[in-house]
């Protein structure tokens, strides 16, 4: 048994050696594809999440006027049907409703000018959908007196969210961004349906031409696990780089002190410090009038005075 398994690793592996002599130049252009639609969707799809987030958390109040509470209520209930509709079906099959059924029911009026078009355009407003509630989390995750002194100050809404509130929340957002792109890694294997030439459509087709259905399967496994590997550590690396360092130097002394005129350097002592270098030598000049105050105070003639 242990015979057979070895040999059969064996044959695995020349398969595999076979297939990537033939075609390793079109996987390696598939896992182009796949990083460029990836990196790029994930970047509008946050866009698309940040603008949601804003547009979700503007304050409104029964004593505002009619038309802006209805306004406001009605993005709210358009962008609700938006994230539910689109974490609520699988991306393939939102990629045939828009990418075919489009067409369908305009005719030629609507017509898509290139395959990588409708595949960002997909994968984007499906990632903006799932962005858009993890923005309204992290928004929510902010302390409301950030808010409150932003208002106090007079800042609008807009600027409040762009100025004090995202650059706190894009910290916390930052692994949700990574997950997000390591999903879109994988799940543009979907695209093949619409034609896009991006790594699993490569494989379909290396399948097609030499019917070894599982090397060419384990190369692409490979494939995906190197590139989100590679995201990984990446992403890893930046929130490092956002933490910033995890040592500081605190400051113990007070620097306006000595501007103030008040502060003596301990080795110069002071009039009232019997221990100091200066007061305390015998010699040191003025040296008898001080030792006369300090008997007066610990006496208590001076008491009155004071």
């Amino acid at each position: 048994m242990l015979q057979i398994f070895l040999q059969q690793c064996s044959q695995l592996g020349t398969d595999i050696s076979t297939v990537w002599q033939s075609y390793g130049g079109q996987y390696l252009a598939g896992m182009g594809a796949t990083l460029r639609l990836a990196l790029l969707a994930t970047l509008i799809g946050c866009i698309i999440g940040f603008f949601c987030g804003i547009l979700n958390t503007i304050p409104h109040s029964k004593n505002d006027n009619i038309v802006k509470r209805f306004i406001l209520g009605l993005i709210r209930a358009v962008i609700r049907i938006y994230v539910e509709v689109f974490r609520g079906t699988p991306m393939i099959l939102q990629a045939v409703f828009i990418y075919y059924g489009l067409p369908y029911f305009t005719g030629t009026l609507v017509k898509w000018p290139d395959i990588f078009v409708a595949a960002l355009f997909i994968v984007s407003i499906n990632t903006g959908a799932y962005m858009a509630e993890s923005v309204r989390g992290g928004f929510l995750s902010i302390d409301p007196g950030q808010t409150e002194g932003a208002k106090a100050i007079g800042m609008t809404h807009v600027q409040t969210m762009l100025y004090v509130i995202i650059p706190q929340a894009l910290r916390v957002l930052l692994p949700q961004i990574g997950n997000n792109l390591i999903i879109n890694i994988k799940d543009t294997s979907v695209m093949f349906i619409i034609g896009f030439g991006e790594l699993f459509s490569v494989h379909r087709g290396v399948v097609g031409q030499n019917y070894l259905y599982f090397p060419s399967a384990a190369i692409e496994m490979v494939a995906y696990l190197t590139m989100t590997l590679i995201a990984s550590i990446l992403l890893r690396w930046l929130e490092k780089r956002m933490d910033g360092s995890s040592n500081y130097t605190l400051v113990n002394e007070d620097q306006l002190v000595g501007t103030a005129g008040t502060y003596n350097h301990p080795a110069k002592g002071s009039p009232f410090d019997e221990s100091s270098k200066e007061y305390g030598d015998p010699s040191a000049p003025g040296h008898r009038a001080v030792q006369k105050e300090l008997s007066k105070r610990r006496s208590g003639s001076t008491r009155g005075e004071r």
